[in-house]
């Protein structure tokens, strides 16, 4: 089934909400379909206006690529030049840095992912993967 767009705001909510809760810097969340589509994107007070595209950027490598940004990051660094060749595939929208957090469906079936930038990287996916779980979906961060 596929993502919608009350699911999305749920996972916004609930990421931003877990990101006041850890005390993290203002964070910018998105939500994007299967296909690497946008549904949805808020960027909290105080948070930088380029964060968008780096938000964007983690999940659309996440949905491309089939798994979490986390591990395209892993494989920049053991394999830099295959994930230079598959960034300029995807005409340079890949960001390679864990906070693209896969999202999949009950099936198993991937429907999205979330991208989330503002503070570390980890904790970017941390708080991505709470918004996954408020919204009934298993975040793979």
């Amino acid at each position: 089934m596929p993502l919608t767009l009350d699911q999305a705001r749920t996972i916004i909510a609930a990421t931003r909400a877990k990101g006041r809760e850890m005390g993290l810097k203002p964070l910018s969340v998105i939500v994007v379909d299967a296909g690497g589509h946008p549904l949805a994107f808020e960027r909290e007070d105080g948070a930088p206006v380029g964060r968008f595209t780096v938000a964007q950027g983690k999940a659309y490598g996440a949905v491309m690529f089939g798994a979490p940004s986390r591990v395209l990051g892993t494989m920049a660094e053991a394999r830099p030049q295959f994930v230079a060749a598959l960034n300029g595939a995807y005409d340079g929208k890949l960001i390679p840095a864990a906070g693209g957090v896969l999202l999949r469906d009950a099936a198993g079936a991937i429907v999205g992912a979330i991208g989330v930038t503002g503070d570390t990287s980890d904790n970017d996916a941390i708080a991505g993967i709470a918004g996954a779980e408020a919204a009934g979906l298993t975040g793979e961060g």
